[in-house]
């Protein structure tokens, strides 16, 4: 193929990816950060580091999908424009003609591979901290007044009467123990003024008191205050707070790797890291099976010379079909049993096998006549002229 029409080729598919890409992903991202974050995430600033974990992700996971329906709708367009017709006319084989296709989604599987062992694992971490802070109520402006919220596995309990300001409540009440100290504190405050800091929450109390009973005897002291300030275990204006456990979607590939020996022993870990190896390995290597899949079904079945309606764009359906079918079968079987790997695997082999095999065929028949025949001024037919 000469290298100006593979330039031109390449460059169409690779704008009707980003396209397709853009138009599957927007959906997908607002959907999930409107089901997972509350109204409240908004005023707390939640939404960007949720937007940032989420992107990579479902970057990689649809960008396979992406590159099959937008492979699909190119060489649909090409077939009922009678493009692909006059490239055989051309004399170039099935396969040149595939070949800016098959460049596109070589490329499409490497940006898959660095997202998903790379940039996503990197990033997920931001989205579960703010499902950390959402599910434990750790950022200040999501909490709501007559409601009591626990903090430090129970040890403090806060209760707000109401809100005066975002960041001013009135009547506030804490209870916190201290095992250090043997004592129980109840305070309360008329009011409360939440400030951040670079690690957490300090408030500044007015107008209370505080209740000191020791645990081990009936002693209770009272003591009020016109200022007192106390630490909060919350969102911080420069970091989400840290959790206590991280997951295996978090690991780099050198520590999702060994994380393999401590899951062997488990098989709902075995499971997950199966779940997780596929979507890192697997994955990204549907977008090359896909693209092979959507010229094979266009070329095959499609209308190569142009005559007829857009039949070839019905096979557009099918990419969608394969992908989503891929990942619930990689969701609800690996987790199920780790040995459905190997039936992935080879369903996974067999799409791309089937695509070559369809596409060898065409490419070892005869190249279809591009236009019905008819005598041109010179008395031959144009189809052989063109050839």
């Amino acid at each position: 193929m000469p290298r100006l029409l593979f330039a031109f080729l390449a460059k169409k598919l690779l704008i009707s990816t980003f396209v397709v890409q853009f138009a599957l992903s927007a959906p997908v991202i607002l959907s999930y950060l409107l089901y997972s974050l509350p109204p409240a995430a908004v005023r707390g600033g939640l939404v960007w580091p949720a937007l940032v974990g989420t992107l990579p992700t479902v970057t990689y996971v649809t960008l396979p999908m992406a590159v099959g329906v937008a492979t699909a709708l190119e060489f649909a367009r090409m077939s009922n424009e009678g493009m692909v017709a006059v490239l055989y006319a051309l004399r170039l084989s099935v396969w040149s003609i595939c070949r800016p296709a098959l460049a596109c989604a070589s490329a499409a599987v490497l940006l898959g591979y660095l997202l998903a062992n790379w940039v996503a694992p990197f990033y997920t971490g931001s989205l579960q901290d703010v499902i950390n802070v959402v599910r434990n109520s750790l950022n200040h402006r999501m909490l709501e007044p007559a409601h009591f919220y626990t903090f430090d596995f129970g040890v403090k309990t806060l209760y707000i009467e109401r809100w005066e300001t975002p960041d001013i409540a009135v009547n506030l009440f804490v209870r916190q123990l201290s095992l250090e100290k043997g004592q129980e504190e109840t305070i309360t405050a008329a009011r409360a003024e939440f400030r951040r800091n670079s690690s957490g929450v300090v408030v500044a109390l007015s107008n209370g008191s505080i209740q000191t009973r020791s645990l081990s005897g009936g002693d209770v002291r009272i003591a009020k205050f016109d200022e007192y300030a106390m630490a909060l275990p919350m969102q911080g204006s420069e970091s989400l707070p840290q959790r206590s456990w991280k997951g295996v979607y978090e690991l780099s590939p050198t520590q999702f790797s060994k994380n393999l020996l401590a899951a062997r022993d488990d098989s709902h870990l075995l499971g997950e890291w199966m779940a997780e190896a596929a979507k890192r390995f697997g994955v990204p290597l549907l977008s090359l099976s896909h693209a092979l899949l959507a010229m094979a079904l266009v070329l095959t079945f499609g209308n190569v010379t142009g005559r007829k309606g857009a039949a070839g764009s019905f096979m557009i359906v099918a990419i969608p079909f394969v992908h989503i079918g891929f990942l619930v079968a990689l969701e609800a079987l690996l987790r199920a049993d780790p040995r459905f790997i190997a039936l992935l695997g080879l369903c996974l082999l067999l799409e791309v096998l089937v695509s070559i095999w369809m596409i060898s065929r065409l490419n070892m028949s005869p190249a279809p006549k591009p236009l019905d025949g008819r005598k041109n001024m010179a008395g031959a037919p144009l189809a052989e002229r063109l050839a």
